[in-house]
């Protein structure tokens, strides 16, 4: 039952809070036909309580005010985390307040499950996760946030909505990338020298700190003093890969590509390397590094062919 409505607030009664009422209004009735001031004490309390609820509520929506919407690493078909921050004006020096939220986002084709926040921190900053889940790759926006209560008592619900029209981008999904073929040349491993421990590299005068396991007897007995030995390997230094846009034409296919960089350099995040993208337009050439900006630019690539898409062995 909704009682009115405007463009920002909303009060309506729940099931509960119908069935009080009509209660309220029995009671009322019969004090009114009996004169009894015992039914009269009753329907007074019942109508505090009304007010009591409705006024509590009001105060619990009021004074929040949205600091930051984060999406972080969002990707399209999989549920994320949204970072929603918001301050409570009014209470930076003072006790949070009893809240009793339910936050609900609107999203442009997407879904956000409702989130609930209890109070605000005495901090006068609070933050609350919201699960996303996005439905395609690129640019997507956040319409409004609707704030909804039944604090105290679950007689009356109170909403009120912030209009946002904030723009997130939403990452390719994270497809797991089939093995390469032999000769397939869309991905190149980097690698350097590092000192480690796999084989032999030489020796150097012993440093505080250095395990007696390396100590270099045949050098610290040439030199009457104590001599390590220096190890090094060969590690992992990133994950290099290419995409040609003039060589795809828009489609499912040039998705798909996207969808496997995209677990490519997962894979590498999770792996703990570094990678770098390099993206081949008509016009110009480009090469980003990091995980953060290479799956930036692969949400927001766009095919520059009109053929067919390359075989793999041609991918660079």
């Amino acid at each position: 039952m909704q009682l009115w409505s405007d463009r920002r607030l909303r009060l309506s009664l729940t099931g509960l809070g119908a069935q009080c009422l009509l209660a309220l209004l029995a009671v009322g009735a019969f004090s009114v036909n009996t004169g009894n001031n015992l039914l009269y004490l009753v329907f007074s309390l019942m109508l505090g309580l009304f007010l009591v609820s409705g006024v509590l509520s009001r105060r619990a929506l009021q004074g929040l005010r949205i600091v930051s919407l984060e999406e972080g690493n969002l990707f399209a078909r999989v549920r994320g985390g949204l970072r929603l921050r918001l301050q409570d004006r009014g209470r930076e020096h003072g006790r949070g307040r009893i809240r009793g939220l339910e936050l609900h986002l609107t999203l442009e084709d997407g879904q956000v499950e409702p989130g609930f926040l209890g109070r605000t921190t005495s901090g006068g900053e609070t933050l609350v996760v919201l699960q996303a889940r996005a439905g395609h790759r690129g640019w997507t926006k956040a319409h409004r946030l609707e704030l909804r209560t039944r604090f105290p008592f679950g007689l009356v619900e109170k909403a009120r909505f912030i209009d946002l029209d904030q723009d997130l981008l939403i990452l390719p999904h994270p497809r797991t990338p089939p093995a390469p073929p032999a000769g397939w040349r869309g991905e190149g491993h980097r690698t350097v020298t590092q000192e480690g421990t796999s084989s032999p590299e030489g020796a150097r005068p012993w440093r505080a700190g250095d395990p007696p396991g390396r100590v270099h007897w045949k050098r610290t007995a040439q030199r009457s003093q104590l001599w390590v030995r220096t190890f090094h390997e060969e590690r992992p230094q990133g994950l290099h890969l290419r995409l040609d846009l003039a060589a795809w034409a828009p489609g499912r296919p040039f998705e798909r590509e996207l969808e496997r960089l995209s677990g490519a350099v997962l894979q590498a995040r999770l792996q703990k390397r570094e990678v770098s993208l390099e993206l081949q337009g008509a016009l110009e050439t480009r090469e980003v590094r990091g995980h953060a900006p290479c799956w930036r630019a692969l949400a927001l690539a766009q095919a520059e062919g009109s053929g067919d898409p390359p075989a793999p062995e041609n991918l660079r």
